[in-house]
């Protein structure tokens, strides 16, 4: 089975605290909402304490083209996919020496939130010695599920090449897409919840000689995936394109959605790995919010434990969209044991939810 090597974050330079950016709409949607005190506690019923941002918040607050914020996607994705993919390839917590780039076979690039042709990992290998060889796998508009579904697809690519390594990059700028002029309540909620962030993990097939370059005593391997998609549900989640721009999709009813319809999907999975909710040792949840991990656990019967890391994550970080799940694995890997199970389930657009089942060996 394919197995997971290597994990690596990339952090956007500005750290704002979640009181600054409830200062920040306050001042910015007390134009629209006569109520606005009474809607500010979304700022902090989330749990989220601070958030990495590509730009100062002072940027924020002057009116950008779609052009100023394409433009600062791609400096910010190349600089900070490239610092990424350095880290993973050479980080001393997961591997006893350097990956060469040139073992890379393929590169699965996830992201949503800005447009880049060529796309992202061409202007990367411009920068860093890859071979001219290295397959260029763009995935674009996968949203929150995008880093589970990267890391299903690269288990496949595994499956079907056993002697390739490949990485799967998520580079997310979710700030970038904000629309300081769009005064409805799904901008605000997502301006509460939403962050930037960059993540690299390497995969590796059965015989790629993965074991010259493990450090730790057990990796996950990935012993299955499930994709599905929830037909009708399109106004759910994801983007609205307009003249200015990505314009945010936020449904009220997201974990109610998560409540009714994962549990089932779930289950039915595990069925089918011949395994039950109880045997799980580790739940590397997507954290969408604190409202999604506790329709997580009501609906899963899961213990308060279970989501601890994933909250964290959101704690620290915000909502990465296709990031923050592999920044969640990332601490799941420093201390699972073998012989453990893992969970990993991602929600995204379309509405859909993306799920691995690893063991560690």
């Amino acid at each position: 089975m394919p197995t997971i090597l290597s994990v690596s974050e990339a952090i956007p330079p500005f750290s704002i605290t979640q009181d600054q950016v409830m200062e920040f709409a306050e001042e910015l949607f007390s134009e629209s909402f006569q109520d606005i005190k009474r809607l500010l506690p979304v700022f902090l019923n989330g749990q989220i304490e601070k958030r990495h941002f590509a730009k100062e918040l002072d940027w924020f607050k002057k009116d950008s083209s779609l052009q100023d914020k394409n433009e600062a996607y791609l400096e910010s994705s190349v600089a900070l996919g490239v610092e990424a993919i350095k880290k993973c390839l050479s980080t001393p917590t997961y591997l006893n020496k350097n990956i060469p780039y040139e073992e890379i076979d393929a590169i699965f690039t996830i992201t949503s939130t800005g447009i880049s042709t060529p796309s992202l990992e061409a202007r990367i290998m411009n920068l860093l010695p890859f071979s001219a060889h290295t397959k260029r796998i763009p995935i674009w508009g996968l949203g929150c599920a995008g880093g589970a579904s990267g890391l299903s697809r690269a288990y496949e690519y595994c499956l079907a090449f056993p002697k390739s390594k490949v990485l799967v990059l998520s580079i997310e700028l979710c700030s970038l897409t904000f629309q300081r002029n769009d005064r409805s309540k799904s901008n605000l909620v997502g301006t509460s919840l939403f962050a930037d962030g960059v993540a690299a993990v390497v995969v590796c097939g059965e015989e790629s000689n993965f074991q010259a370059y493990q450090k730790l005593q057990a990796l996950p391997k990935i012993i299955g995936t499930k994709s599905t998609l929830m037909k009708e549900s399109l106004d759910v989640m994801g983007w609205e394109m307009k003249n200015e721009g990505l314009h945010v999709v936020f449904s009220r009813d997201i974990p109610t959605i998560v409540e009714n319809w994962l549990e089932p999907n779930v289950q039915s999975f595990l069925q089918e790995q011949n395994v039950t909710i109880k045997d799980v040792s580790h739940f590397i949840a997507h954290p969408g919010g604190k409202k999604v991990l506790d329709a997580y656990e009501k609906a899963l019967g899961l213990s308060k434990g279970m989501t601890e890391i994933p909250l964290q994550v959101l704690k620290e970080y915000g909502n990465m969209s296709s990031a923050t799940i592999l920044y969640v694995l990332n601490r799941f890997m420093k201390h699972a044991t073998l012989g453990d199970l893992g969970l990993a389930v991602a929600l995204g657009p379309g509405f859909s939810s993306e799920m691995l089942l690893m063991r560690w060996e």
